[in-house]
This record gives structure tokens, sequence and C-alpha cells, in this order.
């Protein structure tokens, strides 16, 4: 899908923005669980013409916890019930592998952003990545583009644990952050 470059393309997390996180990873399915209204805010994003992309860590793969047809599956949840809410995600990249094999695609390093940035045609400066870690933060710096943080997934942990710039935009949840952008 090509964009206009006077669009904007928002790159999500997914564990800990779009869903319910866990310590001991989603596995399946039935594990993954939407956060109250981010299904709503994605297809609002949508609604307004927003390219929405997922970037998400997936070392439960490296680990054995499930395999890609799990991964599939829970994203093919994902989809459904965003479908029923009148929304959609543009693209989905993920990395299979653990923290320890110095892969270029695992966040904090900022390959599967640009591989947005290049796959919408988006200009960094109008592109911005929503996740709950100092590793989100990481990668999209490492990409040039913008960051905010939500308080949802490891969010909360994160503002008091991270050592995060201060002017870092941090909202409740991803509808806060959308009720935000779309009333600028």
């Amino acid at each position: 899908m090509q964009q206009d470059k006077n669009s904007t393309l928002i790159i999500l997390d997914r564990d800990g923005v779009i869903n319910e996180d866990s310590d001991d990873y989603i596995k399946s399915p039935e594990e993954w669980i939407p956060i109250a209204g981010s299904l709503e805010a994605i297809a609002r994003l949508n609604a307004a013409d927003y390219s929405v992309t997922i970037a998400t860590n997936q070392s439960g793969i490296a680990r054995g916890f499930l395999d890609l047809d799990d991964l599939d599956d829970i994203h093919e949840k994902m989809e459904t019930l965003l479908e029923k809410e009148g929304g959609h995600i543009d693209d989905i990249a993920y990395c299979p592998h653990g923290p320890d094999i110095g892969c270029t695609c695992r966040k904090p390093a900022p390959a599967m952003l640009n591989r947005m940035l290049e796959r919408f045609n988006a200009y960094p400066r109008k592109t911005v990545m929503i996740g709950d870690t100092k590793t989100d933060y990481d990668a999209a710096i490492a990409a040039g583009i913008d960051f905010a943080l939500v308080r949802t997934g490891k969010g909360l942990r994160t503002i008091e644990q991270a050592d995060l710039p201060g002017n870092v935009p941090i909202f409740d949840d991803l509808a806060a952050y959308v009720d935000h952008v779309l009333s600028n």
C-alpha cells in the first residue's frame, strides 16, 4: 500500500497497547484479550484515514512457547474482532527472535519501523510509534519518528523505572491517545 507522504502512519506495539500483556507471553488466541477501547480506537484512526500498523517483538516463538501458526491464529482473532468494530490493521511486522540472538529486527533496533516507513512511503516526521516500554521508545528514536507512551501493559513500570525524557507524551491508553490526536 502506498501512502501519500502528507498522511500519518501510526505504528503500534501489540502486547500492552492493543491487548492485555502477560509476563508469561501471549501464546494462544484465548490469551489474546483486547484492552477496553483499543479496537474502537484503531477503527477511529482508520476512519480518519490514518494507516495503522503493528511492530511487535514475539520472542515467545524463539523460546518455544508458541509457533508461527499460533501467532497467525492470534492475529486472525485480533483482525476478526477489529473488523467487527469497523477497523483494520494495514500491516503487521514481528520479530520471532530471542533477545540474545543479536538480530536486526528486534526492537529496540529500528528495522521493523523502517520497513513500515518504506512500505507506506511515509515521512518519519509524520509517523508515530505508540508503545508501553523503553524498548519501543528506543526503536522509535532510532527510526527518527515520534513516540507516545501508554500507561497500559508495561507502561506504568516504564514510567517508574525507565529514564525517558520529560517531553515524552504519556496517555492512559490507546483510546486516550486517539482522542487527543483526533481532537487536534
